[in-house]
């Protein structure tokens, strides 16, 4: 308000220099903060004029003069003293208070010159004393518009009040030469004032355009590290903020950063498009809001991932808000007609527990969403030290498996499928093991979840189907070969063809193979996945249904693709809850392959009676440990030898 005041007083005088418009108050208030910068050249000007007039003084020996320079003097250090106090703490003050102090500085040094070289003409001092003094009056007015023609009034009062003064001494004086210049100084202050005008046209210009730079500057970043569907922080901002947060944390002070997922967004986006996926995104960012204390730092990461940062007080108090946020962010949403389930995993780290730094706190966090993710979903888990020793040992893993795939360090053994009726083995599934020179043998439990996170899948998975096929070709024709499948071994880039490739470097006819895949392959619906399998298929490939039962199970699957065999899990034939119930599912599955022409597998079979049991509900094969477990490829020859010899020669054998 007093910038403006100040502007109302002098827009006339504004005005008079041939602007239309005062500037504005935060260009008023940068032009005046020009005056202060740089007083160096004051303090010369200052030294210089009180030399000359000490020098003119005492050469005269005149009381007034001496008087006058002791004014000047004083003047002038009254007027740095008050400048360098201003410029130290400038932007502590408002621009009516720069303005008085270096208005009236200026104001009292001009005139005290002015006045000070009025007195020597007019005491009629030696024609040097006067060459002496009249070049730096005459050098301090024009040089003082020039550096002060930010603020115009300013620049031309100091004109003024050092050349008025003298010109009206030298016109009192008489002569011609005094006259004469008298008019001359007169009429060279109209000329200095547009000069002035000039330059404070073009500092004013220059001074707006760096303000409006500075805006669009401002507003740029701004949007910069803005995401423009939640109006949250993107990733840019964040790490200005975390950055900015963790130099700002006391030794005492707790750190908490939440990083969630939305775990089922995908099927948002595929079946209710992306429009309403970007609604469902600012629904989720509002609800963090609700929630997140203040001073808080909400992002979205990327995607469906959203990230929550915090100061916290205890352990304790960052485990409520983790189920407040929890709870909140994964209420039903509903959306027009739609009712959306919205669940989260969220994994948690605290600084400096968790980590030194802003990097180490991302790591941990992200870190443990995928502990949360993997133990089930629509969670949060907070990081814990074994979660980096089980990362570096599964990091471990892959590197010694892409060695070890090179080094020939894995094998294929062969777990017979046997025909419940006739006792004949049908099918050999491959099986790869890992038998590691230092550490013995490893479980697939252990490194083939690192190979499908990885990506190393699909290089081992092609390379499981090559050796394999290469072995199963050597077998009567009637056997067939049964390999695993990844859905990342599936989803990949040409896969079908390297799958077609392996069977001809083999030798093997695609009609023995048999490629097993899990129900969660038909999560998503993808058409690579169709493709890939009608590919197949057409060449002569067979597909069998596995662990059918445990996942997601769906008559769909069955009648959309192409399956020959149906392979009930383990869990309905030997595990810890077999009952009726089991039987009647084994039973049913097992009369809708008959109605369907599928072969039906019972796996984990290990008894007699088991075999028995699942025999009489009407599987058509069994495949489990009381038959063989996963055997070299030699005692896969043999068995098949031993069981294809004429029954005299066995016995007598």
């Amino acid at each position: 308000m007093n910038g403006e005041v100040a502007l109302s007083r002098i827009s006339w005088l504004w005005g008079w220099f041939g602007e239309t418009e005062p500037p504005s108050s935060d260009v008023h208030l940068s032009l005046l903060r020009t005056l202060y910068n740089k007083p160096a050249g004051l303090v010369l000007a200052t030294a210089i004029g009180s030399i000359i007039s000490a020098v003119a003084a005492f050469s005269t020996g005149d009381f007034l003069l001496e008087a006058g320079a002791a004014a000047l003097t004083a003047t002038g250090l009254a007027r740095i003293a008050a400048m360098t106090f201003m410029s130290r703490k400038g932007g502590a003050y408002p621009a009516r208070w720069l303005e008085i102090v270096y208005t009236s500085g200026a104001a009292a040094y001009a005139l005290a010159l002015g006045l000070f070289a009025a007195a020597a003409i007019w005491r009629g001092v030696d024609v040097a004393v006067q060459v002496m003094i009249l070049p730096f009056v005459v050098g301090y007015a024009i040089a003082t518009a020039a550096r002060d023609a930010g603020r115009p009034v300013i620049a031309m009062m100091q004109s003024a009040l050092v050349g008025l003064p003298l010109a009206l001494a030298l016109f009192a004086e008489g002569s011609l030469a005094y006259v004469t210049l008298a008019g001359c100084i007169t009429l060279a202050l109209p000329a200095v004032g547009m000069i002035v005008h000039t330059i404070a046209l073009s500092l004013q210009d220059a001074t707006r355009a760096a303000a409006t730079n500075a805006r669009l500057a401002e507003s740029m970043k701004a949007l910069a590290r803005t995401d423009v569907v939640t109006g949250l922080a993107n990733r840019a901002g964040l790490d200005h903020a975390l950055g900015e947060t963790v130099e700002g944390l006391g030794p005492d002070d707790l750190l908490a950063l939440f990083w969630l997922d939305l775990d089922r967004f995908k099927e948002v986006n595929d079946l209710l498009g992306h429009t309403i996926g970007d609604r469902v995104l600012a629904a989720v960012a509002e609800r963090l809001r609700e929630v997140a204390p203040t001073g808080s730092t909400i992002c979205r990461f990327g995607g469906d991932e959203f990230i929550l940062l915090c100061p916290v007080t205890s352990r304790r108090a960052t485990e409520a808000l983790a189920t407040r946020v929890l709870a909140n962010v994964t209420r039903p949403l509903r959306l027009d007609a739609e009712r959306l389930e919205v669940p989260a995993s969220m994994g948690i780290a605290l600084l400096p527990e968790d980590g030194a730094d802003a990097d180490a706190l991302m790591q941990r966090a992200d870190l443990a969403l995928y502990h949360a993710k993997i133990g089930g979903k629509n969670r949060n888990r907070f990081y814990d030290p074994a979660m980096s020793r089980n990362l570096m040992r599964r990091r471990e893993i892959e590197a010694e498996l892409r060695a070890a795939i090179q080094r020939d360090e894995l094998a294929i053994f062969f777990q017979p499928i046997v025909d419940l009726d006739s006792g004949r083995i049908r099918t050999f599934e491959a099986l790869v093991r890992w038998f590691h020179p230092e550490k013995g043998e490893l479980m697939p439990d252990e490194f083939i979840p690192v190979a499908e996170d990885t990506g190393l899948i699909v290089t081992l998975g092609n390379w499981i189907t090559a050796q394999a096929a290469r072995t199963a070709v050597h077998w009567p024709d009637d056997v067939t070969l049964a390999v695993n499948l990844s859905p990342l071994q599936i989803k990949a880039p040409g896969a079908a063809l390297g799958i077609l490739s392996a069977l001809r470097d083999a030798g093997l006819p695609p009609s023995r193979l048999e490629l097993e895949v899990t129900e969660s392959l038909f999560l998503d619906d993808n058409h690579a996945t169709e493709n890939f399998i009608n590919e197949l298929a057409a060449a002569g490939v067979h597909f069998a249904l596995d662990d059918f039962g445990t996942g997601y199970s769906s008559l769909g699957y069955i009648d959309r693709f192409p399956f020959s065999k149906i392979k009930v899990d383990r869990s309905f034939v030997s595990g810890p809850k077999v009952g009726r119930k089991s039987e009647a599912i084994i039973r049913a599955v097992a009369e809708l392959g008959a109605q369907l022409g599928m072969d039906i597998v019972a796996e984990g079979l290990e008894t007699i009676e088991q075999v028995a049991t699942v025999r009489a509900a009407g599987c058509s094969m069994g495949q489990g440990y009381y038959f063989s477990r996963a055997v070299p490829d030699y005692i896969a020859a043999t068995l098949l030898a031993h069981e294809r010899q004429p029954l005299a020669a066995r016995r007598a054998g």
